[in-house]
């Protein structure tokens, strides 16, 4: 059978319509492998111990910033975030032992904070690309962690925190990079919009690539 052909009108019109949608967007760091494996060990671990009503799922990583914002703005927020990057310079980030927020939540303690931190102050300059209105702004990770539980019962909380603050746990990974995902209206599953290699090149060659 012959394949009815839409008509131009309406393929510009579902582009437009897509452009005008929201999606979600998360700026992260990620861990290697063989990290992510022992953090998600960790994870399993605690949901077994205390029966918890889910284990965390997905690949662990380190949120820098949260926001919603309309497809149509994408491209700019990417061509912002490259250079961001084009001029930071890769770094190492230690893990050791955990933490919580009483009374419902347990974490990897990120011990090197003071990078993320500089990083995310770079990100925040990009906040106006990443707010869509006055109920949809931003939200900046100030105080990176890896969580290992979360929306815990009295008694998890309780117990576990009990075991946990007396439990070892390191490990490390450098940062040379940002991934940059994307979650559309109706879907579970992030995507990867792109990954921004941390290249430390100086102001006047970033803004070369820029303009060029």
């Amino acid at each position: 059978m012959q394949q009815a052909i839409k008509p131009v009108s309406s393929v510009l019109n579902e582009n437009y319509k897509n452009q005008l949608s929201t999606n979600e967007y998360q700026l992260i760091l990620s861990p290697h492998e063989e990290l992510g494996n022992k953090i998600r060990q960790a994870r399993a671990a605690f949901h077994e111990t205390y029966e918890t009503s889910s284990v965390l799922g997905g690949k662990p990583n380190l949120t820098l910033v949260r926001f919603t914002q309309l497809a149509l703005l994408e491209e700019r927020i990417v061509q912002r975030l490259r250079t961001i990057a084009m001029g930071y310079c890769p770094f190492k980030v230690e893990l050791k032992d955990f933490g919580s927020l009483p009374t419902h939540s347990i974490f990897i303690n990120v011990t090197s904070k003071l990078p993320i931190r500089a990083l995310v102050k770079e990100v925040r300059e990009a906040q106006r690309l990443m707010k869509l209105d006055k109920e949809h702004k931003p939200h900046f990770i100030d105080e990176p962690n890896l969580l290992i539980a979360r929306g815990l019962l009295p008694w998890q909380y309780e117990k576990g925190w009990l075991e946990y603050s007396n439990k070892s746990f390191t490990g490390r990974f450098i940062a040379d990079g940002m991934l940059l995902l994307r979650r559309r209206a109706g879907d579970k599953a992030w995507q990867i919009v792109e990954r921004f290699t941390f290249q430390n090149l100086p102001v006047t060659t970033r803004q070369g690539e820029l303009f060029a």
